[in-house]
């Protein structure tokens, strides 16, 4: 579909998701200044009032990027809101997101129709996450602009839905925004995204291994060294199943291969306080893509690569076409 602006104007269809911890405002603003949307949960601005210095940075910053660099606006950024009841802060967060006209609010773990609403009053986007066709069904009945398929194969909360299958079924009676997640980290991939019927990419993991990433130098290098084989999915951390790193949890003293089962209803996301910051600071989320991660570099480097990698594939697609039709 054509895209709304602001993201209509980006270098790539791309999406940095938000990466809980690791996806701060020097990872943000890079990524906007590369033109792809840059991301981050409100979550990870803690004590909450921090939250708020955080969102006049980013502004403020694009802002003066946009002044100077007039031919290459900085891309859009968006926030990410847990929309789970034990969330304590989402509706302080939501009145700050709105002092900030934030252009793009990402939906997790639950749906509400007033703060769509809300979002749609400053003339901002809400795309809601999502792990079958159901959950996305009842995020568009109440009132969300777009969707995420989580697929199987991506960075920490994650369905196991094969991308073809879910993309397939969302795309057979919507027609709205799609960011399709699971295992993207090249060029190839986010045009793969694109055949599929996604607007954006949605990518996640790569970005771990920045040098503008909130994240300790054994995650990067995790990061670079690890494959997909060295991704284990379980609901052991948080209540809710997702992919995480073999060796961080082999470092915590844990069997990845027999890991007990959580109890979903006890999950609980607060407000990012220290029972939630130790799983994800111990144990590392990461998505099945990470084998396209070659070394530690910076969010500009990157995005290049995958520019490169991306109009590759499109001319490498067109001449295929081109010798079918001949």
């Amino acid at each position: 579909m054509t895209l709304p602006a602001p993201f209509d104007k980006l270098r790539l269809p791309v999406i940095g998701s938000p990466l809980f911890i690791v996806s701060g405002p020097e990872l943000v603003i890079a990524q906007c200044k590369a033109g792809i949307v840059g991301s981050f949960p409100s979550l990870n601005a803690r004590p909450s009032g921090v939250f708020d210095e955080w969102l006049h940075r980013i502004t403020e910053e694009l802002a003066a990027h946009n002044r100077d660099h007039p031919e290459r606006p900085a891309a859009p950024f968006a926030v990410n809101q847990i929309v789970h009841k034990s969330n304590n802060r989402l509706d302080e967060d939501m009145a700050v997101c709105a002092k900030w006209q934030v252009p793009m609010i990402i939906t997790s773990l639950g749906a509400r129709e007033d703060l769509n609403q809300a979002v749609h009053g400053w003339g901002g986007i809400v795309l809601h996450d999502v792990i079958n066709d159901r959950f996305a069904r009842k995020a568009i009945e109440k009132g969300a602009d777009g969707l995420i398929p989580v697929a199987a194969g991506a960075g920490g909360h994650a369905g196991a839905l094969s991308p073809f299958a879910l993309m397939q079924e969302v795309r057979e009676w919507f027609t709205g925004l799609v960011a399709l997640s699971g295992s993207i980290a090249c060029g190839k991939s986010v045009l793969a995204a694109q055949a599929m019927g996604a607007d954006f990419a949605y990518i996640g993991s790569p970005w771990i291994a920045t040098s503008e990433a909130n994240a300790m130098d054994g995650y990067k290098d995790a990061i670079v060294a690890g494959k997909a084989a060295d991704i284990v999915y379980s609901n052991l951390f948080t209540g809710v199943h997702g992919n995480y790193l073999r060796p961080s949890i082999e470092a915590a003293g844990l069997d990845p291969d027999n890991l007990p089962q959580s109890d979903p209803s006890k999950m609980n996301f607060g407000s990012g306080g220290n029972e939630t910051a130790k799983a994800w600071k111990d144990i590392w989320g990461s998505g099945q893509g990470i084998g396209a991660v070659k070394q530690v570099e910076s969010v500009a480097v990157r995005v290049d690569r995958l520019e490169a990698e991306y109009n590759a594939a499109r001319t490498e697609l067109a001449a295929k076409a081109r010798m079918a039709l001949a």
